[in-house]
């Protein structure tokens, strides 16, 4: 696969978007970029604020897409499915959407209907602490919230290493 498949805006805002989240992976200059953690917080669509560290003594999936992305539409139906399969064993997906304007998400989201978490950060402060190198970009943290797995891309033949992934931690005593 190449960059252009990869990263295939279709419209103004998307490219707009696109921009965007080029900054965020290759981290705005100057800026010192902090690790990974479940220090941080997101609105919902409602503008309710989702406190990642309120996940502490859970399996957290941590996700940034964007509507843009192309494996994000891949990677949907299996967050969906492991928050389906896992959600009582402990397991949190949450999705936090990168487009500049949240209203973008609407149709993505209409379409693959998810039914875990959706966060949105359209400034980019998230996402710029966890250093994103590619979209999109998955990371996992075990129940004492300490970051354990992180994936760049998402590639359906192995969707069943990430199960394993998950259910590896979800076995693991707290």
């Amino acid at each position: 696969m190449n960059f252009a498949t990869f990263f295939a805006p279709q419209s103004r805002m998307q490219l707009a978007s696109l921009a965007v989240a080029a900054l965020l992976m290759v981290g705005i200059a100057g800026q010192a970029v902090a690790a990974p953690s479940l220090e941080h917080q997101v609105v919902d669509a409602e503008g309710k604020v989702l406190n990642l560290s309120d996940y502490r003594g859970k399996v957290v999936y941590v996700d940034f897409w964007a509507s843009w992305c192309g494996p994000c539409r891949k990677s949907f139906p299996w967050m969906n499915e492991m928050h389906s399969r896992y959600q009582d064993k402990g397991l949190v997906v949450l999705a936090i959407n990168l487009d500049t304007d949240k209203d973008d998400a609407t149709p993505f989201l209409n379409a693959l209907k998810p039914q875990f978490n959706i966060g949105y950060d359209s400034e980019g402060e998230v996402a710029r602490s966890f250093d994103l190198l590619g979209m999109p970009s998955s990371f996992v943290f075990d129940k004492s919230g300490k970051l354990v797995k992180s994936h760049v891309g998402f590639f359906t033949e192995q969707t069943s290493e990430y199960e394993a992934e998950l259910v590896a931690l979800l076995e693991q005593p707290q």
